[in-house]
């Protein structure tokens, strides 16, 4: 497994939604460089989803590109919004849950009368129960 921190994006349909970016119990923060190569990979990889999701029926996407070492796995809703998580391999089954439990939190958000579907999502509380359930799965 990788030493860099994992990578979540929520994507709609022109731009990211939320971003968090989870270190490891223990870990420092990353470098600059190291940040933007993670952001480019992960924004890249957003056409093979795209191709991905013509290929199942299936909201886990798996892995959809790896990149030195670093892979990128997607989960896509019936709204067409994008979970994709960079990581250094990690195990198949926490990935899954990781991902449905986000979806089950989403979901839960956009049922809130005060958001909006396809918006910046500014909650707190929201980014407090998502890095909650990575260090579960992840960490």
């Amino acid at each position: 497994m990788s030493n860099q921190p994992l990578l979540f994006l929520i994507v709609g349909s022109n731009e990211p939604l939320y971003e968090a970016e989870i270190h490891r119990r223990g870990s420092t923060g990353t470098s600059d460089a190291v940040a933007r190569q993670s952001y480019f990979v992960v924004h890249s990889s957003l056409d093979l989803v795209e191709s991905a999701a013509w290929l199942t029926q299936n909201m886990y996407l798996k892995v959809v590109d790896k990149v030195n070492q670093q892979y990128v796995s997607t989960f896509l809703t019936a709204s067409n919004i994008k979970f994709v998580l960079l990581h250094g391999g990690r195990s198949e089954d926490s990935i899954k849950n990781f991902f449905y439990e986000v979806y089950e939190l989403y979901v839960k958000l956009s049922m809130n009368p005060f958001y909006h579907v396809d918006t910046a999502i500014t909650s707190k509380e929201f980014d407090r129960r998502v890095r909650n359930v990575a260090r579960r799965y992840l960490a």
